[in-house]
């Protein structure tokens, strides 16, 4: 058996649910790869917003370095002191009371919706069911997340699904207004939409619905997988807002690469999961913990998030002066260093193209759709290197107008 992997490995050996591009990364360092040939990329996708301070950054491979030779694993027999020292700083950071750890932003929304229905349960009765999500949302990939989610393709031939759930318009407030009643125990929404298209919904709409919820007893859980963790400027997207939810959802950049996942809430409402009522094998391990603390320390400084929104700025101004010249933007929204660029009509649909352009420029960024192009860099992305990033996309976007 030959130890040489390519890319026609994957297709030999994997489970077909992907279709990752021709170039195989083997190396990382802050916010360039370099592939199997040696060939360097500016990485303007981030890992789909997880490598929030870029690839290897020393300081997070000198706290998984040192916690390999203490601890790795325990399971939840115990518990450890590099998880405990992050749930403190969660909870001194946030709105929050108690920290549930898991794997990943699937299994930290699979909490979150447990969470809801059982607190229900307990208060109110088993007829207080009903979650509230959103269209275009997305949750995750277990049943129940993908369930909740408000993209049906992901739910095509999986079920019967759980019920109890509804899906409404996002951003559209009277549409809540009529739907939600006594019998809702929860509204589950991205304070940011990302999958569905980096959408950013009005403030006024967010403290609308966080008064729906009061006045039906429900909880407001917001998915902050992707835009938390310093993503939008704010520690959390909640903070800008003004709208402080009853449970949060934390993943991705949290762990700045390594897996790890957490649900925040309150002690009243954490009581609802007493012992044996929801576990992680690994949720909650040394190594997250000690990563975590170390991407945590980092990110919530003052002048680190600031430093995102003048980041912000920059690709703006770079973004813009592209679409002055080959007009296939119809928007440049999103906050922070959560961008995303809705196509114009003509070019509708090719969000693909332009991503595969980005690549043969050196220049890899993401889709949130087939209509927008989204991009989600590390957030210590030097000034230098956006310059150089926005040319290899000006090249990119060229090409695709030239062929279209």
């Amino acid at each position: 058996m030959s130890s040489e992997v390519t890319r026609a490995t994957f297709d030999e050996v994997m489970v077909p649910n992907y279709s990752p591009q021709q170039i195989m990364p083997v190396k990382g360092e802050g916010s360039r790869i370099w592939d199997k040939k040696g060939d360097e990329y500016i990485d303007l996708s981030g890992g789909i917003a997880v490598n929030v301070l870029g690839h290897c950054h020393p300081k997070l491979v000198a706290a998984l370095q040192e916690q390999s030779q203490k601890l790795w694993h325990l399971s939840n027999v115990y518990t450890n002191e590099p998880i405990l020292q992050l749930a403190q700083k969660l909870c001194d950071a946030t709105f929050g009371e108690k920290v549930f750890f898991a794997n990943s932003g699937g299994e930290a929304n699979e909490a979150a919706f447990k969470l809801v229905r059982r607190y229900a349960f307990d208060n109110y009765g088993p007829e207080k069911d009903e979650i509230i999500a959103f269209n275009n949302a997305f949750h995750g990939r277990t049943l129940f997340t993908v369930s909740v989610g408000g993209q049906a393709k992901y739910r095509e031939g999986f079920g019967p699904i759980p019920g109890g759930i509804s899906h409404l318009p996002f951003n559209d407030l009277s549409a809540l207004e009529k739907q939600i009643s006594d019998k809702t125990c929860a509204v589950v929404m991205e304070p940011i939409m990302g999958e569905g298209g980096v959408f950013v919904p009005d403030d006024a709409y967010l403290k609308g619905v966080r008064a729906l919820c009061d006045k039906h007893n429900a909880l407001l859980v917001f998915d902050e997988v992707q835009s938390g963790m310093g993503r939008t400027g704010h520690l959390y997207a909640y903070m800008s807002a003004g709208v402080t939810p009853d449970v949060l959802t934390t993943a991705k950049a949290l762990g700045g690469g390594f897996p790890v996942g957490a649900m925040i809430t309150t002690a009243k409402i954490a009581q609802s999961l007493v012992v044996g009522t929801h576990g992680s094998t690994y949720g909650g391990n040394p190594l997250a913990g000690a990563v975590g603390n170390a991407v945590f320390d980092i990110v919530s400084e003052p002048s680190f998030l600031k430093g995102v929104l003048e980041k912000r700025a920059l690709f703006e101004k770079h973004l813009h002066a592209i679409n002055d010249e080959f007009h296939v933007f119809k928007e440049v929204r999103g906050k922070g260093l959560l961008i995303g660029c809705e196509l114009v009509e003509k070019f509708q649909g090719k969000a693909r193209e332009f991503m595969k352009a980005g690549i043969q420029e050196k220049v890899l960024f993401l889709m949130a759709g087939a209509n927008v192009l989204r991009m989600a860099p590390a957030l210590n992305i030097t000034e230098d290197e956006i310059e150089s990033a926005m040319q290899r996309v000006k090249s990119a976007v060229a090409t695709v107008v030239s062929v279209s």
